[in-house]
């Protein structure tokens, strides 16, 4: 399989608040998956971590060797990429797991992106915010 092109995002509605992951993956610049998955209550940087877990594992799923993953987190881009230490306690095993997830890999390259060019991934995290509450008594 050939190089998968990752966006991810992670939204929260208030820090922490309700939040939601986005992920969208493409093969040869075809479109293969898109997700959008209500996590609960969370900060923004749980829910970005989080979206990356969840992309790694559907990667790992598709037999993916090699990935591109591209994040509107700087924050998120600079820990994984061993630039920034992870100090904050409720990111640590969230790192961990994305770490574990990133060995089963040939190849991985976090890239941190602006916002306006990740806007599919961001419009799925927040669709799925508002899906949850709007069908929901929280």
């Amino acid at each position: 399989m050939s190089c998968l092109e990752i966006y991810i995002d992670g939204a929260s509605k208030g820090n922490p608040g309700h939040s939601g992951v986005g992920i969208v993956i493409y093969q040869d610049g075809q479109l293969l998956k898109q997700i959008s998955s209500y996590i609960g209550k969370a900060t923004n940087n749980i829910a970005e971590y989080t979206a990356l877990i969840y992309a790694l594992e559907e990667a790992l799923l598709l037999k993916a060797r090699n990935l591109r993953i591209n994040t509107d987190s700087q924050l998120l881009a600079r820990q994984i990429n061993r630039v920034y230490k992870v100090k904050h306690e409720g990111l640590i095993t969230l790192y961990g797991r994305a770490v574990h997830l990133l060995s089963g890999f040939e190849n991985v390259l976090v890239n941190y992106i602006p916002r306006e060019k990740n806007a599919c991934a961001d419009k799925l995290a927040t669709r799925a915010i508002k899906e949850t509450l709007k069908n929901s008594l929280f």
